[in-house]
C-alpha cells in the first residue's frame, strides 16, 4: 500500500513544485526588503538597525545595509522569474547564514525553513516553468 501511494505521489509534476520552492522563499526576502525602503531610498530606520542591531564584524554598516537591501530586492525577483536561479538561491542561503551566525543565532528554526527550499533549488534547479529552462540554462530539464 505504501509503495502504491509513493508511486502515485511520484507522478506529481516537478514544475509547479519548483515554482513554489522559488516563489515562497522569494516573498519572505522581498517583504523584508520592502521594510527597509521608502520608495527608492533606504529608510533612516534601516541605517539605524544596521548600525546597532544588525552590525556585522567585518562589513561597515553602510555597506551591509545597501548590500542586504539590494539583495532582498534583486534575488527574490530573479527567483520568481526563474533566472539565474541556482546562483540567486545560493546568494539567499549565504545571506541567511550571515543572519543566523551574526545577527539572530537563536532563530535557527526559521532560518532552516528558509534555507531548505533554497537548497532544493540549488541542488535541483528552477524547473520547467522558468526563464532558465526557456533560455537553455537548466541542464536538469533539458533547457
Amino acid at each position: 500500500m505504501i509503495r502504491k501511494l509513493n508511486l502515485a505521489l511520484s507522478a506529481l509534476p516537478d514544475a509547479p513544485v519548483a515554482l513554489m520552492l522559488r516563489v515562497f522563499p522569494a516573498l519572505v526576502f522581498w517583504q523584508s526588503g520592502q521594510t527597509k525602503v521608502e520608495g527608492l531610498w533606504i529608510k533612516d530606520s534601516t541605517w539605524f538597525l544596521f548600525e546597532h542591531e544588525y552590525a556585522l564584524p567585518l562589513i561597515p554598516y553602510q555597506v551591509a545595509a545597501v548590500m542586504a537591501t539590494a539583495a532582498e530586492h534583486l534575488l527574490p525577483l530573479l527567483l520568481i522569474l526563474g533566472l539565474a536561479t541556482r546562483l540567486s538561491a545560493l546568494g539567499l542561503v549565504g545571506m541567511t547564514l550571515v543572519i543566523q551566525i551574526f545577527v539572530y543565532p537563536d532563530a535557527w528554526m526559521t532560518h532552516g525553513l528558509w534555507i531548505a527550499p533554497l537548497l532544493a533549488l540549488v541542488a535541483r534547479g528552477p524547473g520547467r516553468w522558468s526563464l532558465d529552462h526557456l533560455a537553455g540554462f537548466d541542464p536538469r530539464t533539458g533547457g
